[in-house]
């Protein structure tokens, strides 16, 4: 590098400028950040600007996002498909430039940072897909994954609860590949964070498994590049580089101040920092000799055509291996799916078992898994009551080298332990399928997704498909109480935009959910899972189940003859309430359809003609679900027999009848409906 300073100047220059420009964002982390970006960027990330999705490019995840512009410089600089103008553009509507950095929007950026610790987590979901991929496909002399993960943090992330809980995984899982530069800088909003901030947080890491690096100066690329190439040699373990730093480097009055970290410098201080850096140009100009200093696409396009070279050898050696590795990085489903799926389905409706609905998913999963090896599942230390593992799934475990342990009959682990890190969970779930090469699931009680909410959300961001198992769903858990038991959950969830929610009510209903979940690429699915057994229910047609919604059982059914006088609309356990209620009404020659709901967003999406021949206009509606009511009356509904409150310990049955879940009630709730008409 001809001048390590002067490149590290760009950066703080073009961040101080994009944020003046933008009277909005975060200088201080990517001017103090600067030397380390040289040392990393600079030296060590292999990547390629004229491919940003290479399979084997090293993965970078700014943490701390609200310092965005630190990895917009370098993108810029580096040559990749963000020109001057949208550095201009930060943070205005539909720029390549937002707020906090965006997978999918920017070029380059590999996962959405601004909820502080989950970029780090998501970077231990990288970094497992990694060793997990490499252990799959490798082979004696040919080695096509082998990669590093490299993520950038601050205080912020460390302070963060999820951050303990991926710290405590990538130790436990020995990722060696994964290499942490920790930007201590002791700054926070608030100012200095000594007062709330006292943790140890080398001996933290070190205590969770990690080899600690430092402190070393972090305004010295080469101390920086010494610590990442120790880092890099070490192995066996994660690496968390300590690096010094000081907030704002550069600017006479505002380094080392909250006041650098979250506004702009004003245009005073930026000329005094110009002065102070030596950087006499006008804002947003770089010279062309630093330019050259950045730009990465030689070595790009050198180091993917080595790994390119290498590829062709290992296809010609393992024809089927490249052909499955390719597929699997691509997100394609294997061509047997559809097929798959079917016969999964009509597996179940053939069989017509009375099992819970979490169970009937264990059954789902076993046809799925066994032919889908991309499936990588995993439970909050709730596997038993879960039930995400299968026979093809067989536990995930690293022996004390940290390579990972292959069964007798050669397979890896596909069923991680999470223990309880619902948001850990979650979070490095993203990361698993950001990575590429795997569908991750994970499963918890509904009640916990208060936990991992955030990450769900972020998954529908990023538009990642990763599917939530949430059991123990309602009231029907019993006796743990108000605690567990899930009132306003399924609502909450279905608020999330981009977010499938399925709440099924037998296992036809629960596979057809499993199979939309995995042919959803570009969202999460949560699946709403029973813990009490749920009797199969008869169905004319299986083909409309994946429609969100259907008719399940017309008045003919039940013995009259005549169009329909009311409509009950149920999902999950309460859809064999609903036929109940329906015989009862019959009994009094009240006409009544049933609709099974299972899913509430997908059936949005349906067209208004679809809409129209499942919810009949002019016909009263009346929605039976154990829980929150508030997302039902947008359906027009007439009355809704839920749940407003939070629940009670009792047995099961008891819970029903106290809240009103009997068939008897849901007939008279239709039948007072129908007197209002």
């Amino acid at each position: 590098m001809a001048n390590s300073q002067q490149m590290a100047n760009a950066i703080r220059a073009l961040a101080m400028d994009a944020v003046q420009q933008a009277n909005s964002g975060h200088p201080g982390a990517p001017m103090g950040m600067a030397d380390m970006a040289v040392a990393l960027w600079g030296r060590h990330l292999r990547h390629n600007p004229q491919d940003p999705h290479w399979a084997d490019r090293d993965r970078f995840v700014l943490s701390n996002g609200h310092g965005s512009m630190l990895i917009y410089a370098l993108l810029h600089l580096t040559g990749y498909d963000l020109p001057i103008e949208e550095l201009k553009n930060f943070r205005q509507l539909h720029s390549k430039t937002a707020g906090h950095p965006e997978v999918g929007v920017t070029p380059g950026v590999e996962t959405t940072t601004g909820p502080l610790g989950q970029g780090l987590t998501n970077a231990v979901g990288m970094a497992l897909a990694e060793k997990l991929l490499a252990a799959e496909f490798n082979r004696d002399g040919h080695t096509v994954v082998d990669h590093h993960t490299y993520v950038m943090l601050g205080d912020g992330c460390l302070m963060e609860g999820i951050s303990h809980e991926a710290v405590a995984l990538a130790g436990a899982w020995r990722l060696g590949k994964l290499i942490a530069l920790y930007d201590d800088n002791g700054i926070s909003i608030d100012g200095q964070v000594a007062p709330w901030f006292i943790d140890d947080t080398p001996k933290r890491f070190a205590a969770c498994g990690w080899n600690v690096i430092g402190p070393v100066d972090g305004h010295d690329a080469d101390a920086v590049d010494q610590a990442i190439a120790k880092a890099r040699k070490q192995g066996g373990k994660p690496t968390l580089i300590v690096c010094k730093t000081h907030i704002g480097k550069g600017s006479p009055n505002r380094a080392n101040t909250a006041k650098a970290h979250g506004e702009p410098l004003g245009a005073d201080e930026i000329a005094l920092t110009r002065a102070a850096l030596n950087w006499p140009h006008t804002p947003f100009a770089v010279p062309a000799e630093v330019y050259a200093d950045w730009n990465a696409h030689a070595a790009g396009a050198k180091a993917q055509a080595e790994w390119d070279q290498r590829f062709a050898a290992y296809r010609a050696a393992f024809p089927e291996l490249a052909s499955e590795f390719e597929r699997r990085m691509a997100g394609d489903l294997p061509r047997h799916f559809a097929q798959t799926a079917v016969d999964a389905v009509v597996d179940a409706h053939t069989k017509g078992e009375t099992v819970a609905s979490r169970k009937a998913s264990q059954l789902a999963l076993e046809a799925f898994t066994a032919r889908l090896p991309e499936m990588l599942g995993g439970s909050a230390d709730l596997t038993g009551s879960n039930l995400t593992n299968t026979k093809a799934t067989p536990p995930l475990r690293m022996d004390a080298k940290g390579a990972v342990v292959q069964t007798e009959d050669g397979r890896i682990g596909r069923h991680i332990n999470y223990g309880v890190r619902e948001f850990g969970m979650a979070a490095v779930m993203n990361g698993i399928a950001l990575h590429g090469g795997f569908i991750p699931y994970g499963g918890t009680f509904l009640t916990f997704s208060d936990y991992s909410r955030n990450a769900i959300r972020m998954a529908a961001l990023m538009k990642q498909r990763v599917v939530h198992v949430f059991t123990h769903d309602s009231i029907g858990l019993g006796e743990d109480g108000p605690t567990h038991q899930s009132i306003e959950h399924a609502a909450s969830l279905r608020l999330i935009p981009n977010l499938d929610v399925w709440r099924p009510a037998d296992t036809a209903e629960t596979t057809v959910a499993w199979s939309v979940a995995l042919s959803n690429r570009a969202k999460p699915t949560a699946l709403l899972l029973s813990r009490q057994n749920l009797p199969y229910l008869p169905k004319r047609d299986l083909g409309e189940i994946s429609r969100g919604a259907y008719v399940l059982s017309e008045p003919a059914d039940v013995g009259l003859k005549r169009k329909a006088q009311a409509v009950i609309i149920a999902t999950g356990s309460e859809v064999q309430l609903a036929l109940k209620a329906q015989r009862l009404l019959a009994d009094k020659k009240v006409a009544v359809r049933v609709v099974s709901m299972p899913s509430t967003t997908t059936f949005d999406r349906e067209d208004v003609k679809y809409k129209k021949s499942v919810l009949p206009t002019g016909v009263p509606r009346i929605a039976v679900e154990m829980g929150a009511t508030d997302g039902w009356w947008k359906y027009g509904c007439a009355a809704v027999v839920g749940i407003d409150t939070y629940g009670e310990s009792a047995p099961a049955p008891v819970l029903f009848k106290h809240f009103g879940f009997t068939e008897e009630n849901v007939a008279a709730t239709v039948l007072a409906a129908l007197k209002r008409k």
